[in-house]
């Protein structure tokens, strides 16, 4: 596990590497970071797909700077769907399957904002997989997601800022034909796949607008299902 830095036209990005035990090549994942950034946590989630047999790339997406400074501008890319963040989204794939220990299949996994930004760039770049884990919802998903890799999507029922995001999901993948795999548990909120807790004065605001806490005894199913889903859509067809 290392920092290392991504090459984004002439300049570079910082971010995070995750590698395997043992002999690669192996299948690589881009992990796109939830609202706060590239904190430990977000770390921890590179780790675990490394340890289950993924070179994991967590980019800073925010290069450096205070979340605070950063989220509303990747906001607004991530409504746009174009943007210095997809660029550096892409440059980060490209990274990852370019390097000798990658077999060149790459997915993407993403948290809250990342999601919405993990969705979009299922179907705008050359992933293989992709896990949008309580992400929003791109504009007219139907048309966004047209085209897109196999998604697997995790949302929470008790999460109010993303009510019925998961059947919005559901159906706009089948009309698009996306292979997918989308469920939302009950008595769950925001964020329930990882530990994080959001700092003061925003715990108190999470727990109320997006049920920040609830449900992570369900964080083990939500695991299951994403790698069980990356393992045939991502790492069995690397390994083809």
């Amino acid at each position: 596990m290392s920092d290392i830095s991504i090459p984004v036209g002439s300049r570079e990005l910082p971010g995070y590497l995750a590698v395997p035990e043992g002999e690669g090549p192996w299948p690589g994942v881009v992990i796109v970071f939830e609202a706060m950034g590239a904190n430990d946590d977000m770390r921890a989630q590179a780790d675990r797909f490394a340890a289950h047999g993924y070179l994991a790339v967590l980019p800073d997406l925010y290069d450096g700077a205070p979340w605070v400074r950063c989220v509303t501008k990747a906001m607004r890319d991530m409504r746009a769907q174009c943007g210095p963040t997809f660029d550096h989204i892409e440059a980060a794939r490209a990274w990852l399957a370019g390097r000798d220990d990658c077999t060149g299949g790459v997915g993407v996994c993403g948290f809250c904002m990342g999601g919405g930004f993990a969705l979009v760039a299922a179907a705008k770049y050359d992933f293989e997989a992709a896990a949008a884990n309580y992400g929003i919802l791109p504009r007219r998903p139907e048309e966004s997601l047209r085209g897109a890799c196999p998604i697997v999507g995790s949302y929470g029922a008790a999460d109010p800022s993303l009510r019925g995001a998961a059947g919005r999901l559901e159906r706009a993948l089948t009309a698009a034909g996306v292979t997918h795999d989308v469920k939302e548990y009950p008595g769950t909120g925001h964020g329930f796949l990882t530990e994080l807790t959001p700092p003061p004065p925003f715990g108190p605001i999470a727990k109320i607008v997006m049920g920040f806490g609830k449900g992570r005894e369900n964080a083990p199913d939500g695991w299951a299902r994403i790698l069980a889903f990356f393992g045939e859509h991502l790492a069995k067809k690397s390994t083809t």
